[in-house]
């Protein structure tokens, strides 16, 4: 008597049969991805193919939608974060402004170059209002004077900006610089003259980019 049978071969029929009875049991149904395996694969071959440069060329216009929708997203995150843009936040920040510190607005520096004229006070409102045609030019983001930025170099960049008060602006800068610095007095005429090119400017469209 034999104590082992000789293995008995399928035919082919009869192989297949046996594997799809095998394959239909429980054990192997469950080893079987999910919708959710097959998913994060398909997100981690997708970003393994994004960083080694090998993205199909069918993906590409949709790369470059979702990086301006994200580049826009981060735009509008960072002005609920930070405010508004940098112009509107300078004007309240101090800013040196022909060699002195400046934290006022134009609008503050022309009201109190105001006060001064009406106390004849002629060197202060043209030192004053001088600073509120600078600073308003800046708060337009027309002309914006680096800090260590002479008056005479403001009025030739502002002047790129409005040639036809190119003349104008330097004649007023050297009248900040005779009650600045040379210690000459001002006057009532010197001072509408500044009040006037500043309430000009203040109106006028940039003639010439710069």
């Amino acid at each position: 008597m034999r104590l082992f049978a000789t293995p008995i071969a399928p035919d082919p029929d009869e192989a297949r049969r046996w594997a799809e009875e095998e394959l239909s049991k429980t054990a192997y149904q469950e080893a079987e991805p999910t919708p959710i395996d097959r998913f994060a694969r398909g997100v981690v071959d997708f970003l393994a193919a994004l960083f080694s440069g090998q993205v199909p060329a069918t993906l590409g216009p949709w790369l470059a939608v979702g990086a301006i929708v994200v580049l826009l997203v981060l735009v509008a995150v960072a002005i609920l974060i930070w405010g508004r843009p940098r112009a509107v936040v300078r004007s309240r920040a101090s800013v040196p402004l022909f060699g002195e510190d400046e934290t006022r607005s134009a609008a503050q520096l022309r009201s109190d170059a105001e006060d001064a004229a009406r106390r004849s006070a002629w060197d202060e409102a043209i030192v004053l209002r001088m600073r509120a045609l600078a600073r308003g030019l800046a708060e337009r983001t027309i002309v914006d004077p680096a800090p260590g930025t002479t008056v005479h170099r403001f009025a030739a960049e502002a002047g790129r900006a409005f040639p036809a008060e190119s003349v104008e602006l330097e004649a007023v800068a050297r009248t900040f610089d005779d009650v600045r610095y040379l210690r000459r007095p001002g006057t009532a005429e010197g001072y509408a003259a500044v009040r006037t090119l500043d309430e000009r400017l203040a109106g006028a469209r940039v003639e010439v980019p710069v």
